[in-house]
C-alpha cells in the first residue's frame, strides 16, 4: 500500500510539473492583454467634442458608454446607422466628460454628460442604445443603469446590443421582456437575471419598448430595425446599403444558428496565454473617418487577443458623423506596422509611418469587416480569423479567408513547456534516489589467518 501512495504522489507532482511551467507565463500574458484591452489612458489629454446642433424636430438617439468604457462595434456601429439617415439627433453620452476607452485603446470624447444632455433636450431621449461595457454586472457601471432605469420610465425605446442587455437587466428594464445577448454568456445572464425570458439563436428580439440583439454585429440588424419602425423600411434599406452591410433583413431577424463553444474554439486560449510576441498595430485616426471603418480595425484586433492596437494621429480627430477621438500616440515608432482606416491620406500616412508598414485594408470596398478579417487571416491564421468572427456574430462565408490554417507555434509552446516540466520532475526524483543510496564505509583490512607470523 505504501508503494503505491508514493507512485500515486510521484504520478501527482510530474502532472503538476507538466501543468505550472506552462501556467506560470501563460496566466501572466493574460492578465497583460485583458489589463490593456480596456486599458483607460493616464496622461490626463483630451479634447472638445464637436457634437451635431440639436434640431427639436428630430428624434433623439444617444449611444450610452460607461466611465470605464464600451466594445467600440457596439457603439460605433449603431451610431453610424442612426447618423446616416440624417433623421435623428445622435449624441454620445456618459457619466462625466473625460475620454473614455473602447476596445483596444480608442479614446471617444463623449457628446454630452447626462447632466448636460437632459438640460440640452429637456426630457427622455427618443432612443438609447446600450452597448457591451467591460464592466458590466459590476458596481461602476450602476450610474448607467440608473440613468437608463429613468429614461425607459420616461418612454425612451431602448436597444441594447450584445452584453449591453446585462446593463438594462441590471437596472430592471427588461424584467418581465423577451431579449438576447451575446451567445457566450447568455447562460450567465439566464442565472442572474432570471425575470427575464433569454432567447437563443435570434440576431435579435423586438418586444416593444425594448430591441435586444445577440452578440456585436447582431447590433447592426438590431439598429436597423429600430430604423424600420422609426423611420420606414426605405430608411433601412438606405442604412444598410451606405455601411455595405450585406445581410440585411426587411420586417424581422435572420434566422442564425446558436454558436457553442467548440475544440476549434481553442485558438482563443492559445492566442490568449501563448502568443507572447503578439504584433503591436498603430492604427491611424485621420479626420472623416467612418464609424464602423475605424470600429471594424479596433474590435476585430481586439476580439482575435492575437494582436494590439495603439491609436495613432497628430492630435484630436473628428469622425464623418462627428465623434470625437484622441490618439494615443503621435507615430507608429516602435510598432510592427501602421494600419490605415478607410481610404488614408498620403501626406497623414506618411508622417504618422515613421518607418512602420502601412496596411491599407478597406481599399477593396464591401464592408469594412471583411477586409480586416481577410488581413488577420492573412497576417495570423485562419482559425484566428473564424474565432473573431465568431465572437463578433458575423458570417464569413464567401470571406475566402486564407493564410496559415492554425497557430502552430502558440500551440507548441505549452507543449514545449509541458515537456521541460516533466524532465524537471523526474530529474529531480533521480536525484533524490541518488542521495538515498548508501555509500560504502571504509575498506577493511583482511585478517591474517590465525597463527601467522610466529613460528
Amino acid at each position: 500500500m505504501r508503494a503505491l501512495l508514493k507512485a500515486v504522489a510521484k504520478v501527482l507532482v510530474v502532472v503538476v510539473a507538466a501543468l505550472a511551467l506552462p501556467a506560470a507565463p501563460g496566466a501572466a500574458a493574460v492578465n497583460d492583454l485583458v489589463s490593456t484591452l480596456n486599458a483607460p489612458r493616464t496622461d490626463g489629454v483630451t479634447a472638445r467634442p464637436a457634437p451635431a446642433a440639436y434640431d427639436p424636430a428630430k428624434p433623439t438617439a444617444v449611444v450610452v458608454v460607461g466611465d470605464k468604457g464600451a466594445v467600440v462595434s457596439d457603439a460605433l456601429a449603431p451610431y453610424e446607422i442612426l447618423a446616416s439617415t440624417g433623421a435623428f439627433n445622435v449624441y454620445t453620452v456618459a457619466p462625466e466628460a473625460h475620454p473614455v476607452p473602447l476596445t483596444g485603446g480608442l479614446d471617444l470624447v463623449p457628446d454630452f454628460t447626462f447632466a448636460q444632455l437632459e438640460r440640452l433636450i429637456g426630457k427622455a431621449s427618443d432612443v438609447v442604445v446600450v452597448p457591451a461595457m467591460p464592466d458590466v454586472a459590476n458596481p461602476s457601471a450602476d450610474p448607467v443603469a440608473g440613468w437608463l432605469a429613468r429614461q425607459a420610465s420616461a418612454g425612451s425605446l431602448v436597444l441594447t446590443v450584445c452584453n449591453g442587455g446585462a446593463i438594462a437587466a441590471s437596472a430592471g428594464v427588461l424584467d418581465g421582456h423577451r431579449a438576447t445577448a451575446h451567445w457566450l454568456r447568455l447562460d450567465e445572464w439566464a442565472r442572474t437575471y432570471p425575470r427575464v425570458d433569454w432567447v437563443r439563436g435570434t440576431r435579435y428580439v423586438d418586444d416593444g419598448v425594448v430591441v435586444s440583439t445577440a452578440g456585436i454585429l447582431s447590433g447592426v440588424d438590431g439598429t436597423l430595425r429600430v430604423v424600420e419602425r422609426l423611420v420606414g423600411a426605405k430608411a433601412a434599406a438606405d442604412a444598410a446599403a451606405a455601411i455595405g452591410w450585406p445581410h440585411y433583413h426587411p420586417g424581422g431577424p435572420a434566422p442564425m444558428q446558436q454558436a457553442r463553444l467548440e475544440p476549434r474554439d481553442a485558438v482563443a486560449a492559445l492566442n490568449t496565454a501563448f502568443r507572447w510576441d503578439r504584433q503591436k498595430v498603430g492604427v491611424l485616426l485621420e479626420d472623416g473617418v467612418g464609424e464602423i471603418e475605424l470600429a471594424s480595425v479596433f474590435d476585430t484586433f481586439g476580439q482575435s487577443l492575437a494582436v494590439r492596437t495603439v491609436a495613432v494621429g497628430a492630435g484630436p480627430v473628428h469622425t464623418r458623423h462627428g465623434l470625437t477621438f484622441v490618439p494615443r500616440a503621435g507615430t507608429a515608432a516602435g510598432l510592427d506596422r501602421l494600419v490605415v482606416p478607410g481610404s488614408g491620406s498620403g501626406g497623414a500616412v506618411a508622417g504618422a509611418a515613421a518607418g512602420a508598414a502601412a496596411e491599407y485594408p478597406h481599399r477593396d470596398g464591401g464592408f469594412p469587416y471583411d477586409g480586416v478579417l481577410r488581413y488577420l487571416a492573412r497576417t495570423t491564421d485562419v482559425a484566428t480569423a473564424d474565432w473573431t468572427a465568431k465572437v463578433l456574430e458575423y458570417p464569413v462565408d464567401g470571406l475566402g479567408l486564407a493564410g496559415q490554417p492554425w497557430p502552430w507555434d502558440e500551440t507548441l509552446r505549452p507543449v514545449a513547456l509541458a515537456l521541460v516540466g516533466v524532465l524537471a520532475a523526474l530529474g529531480a526524483f533521480a536525484l533524490v534516489r541518488a542521495r538515498r543510496r548508501p555509500t560504502p564505509g571504509p575498506a577493511v583490512r583482511e585478517r591474517e589467518p590465525e597463527g601467522a607470523g610466529t613460528r
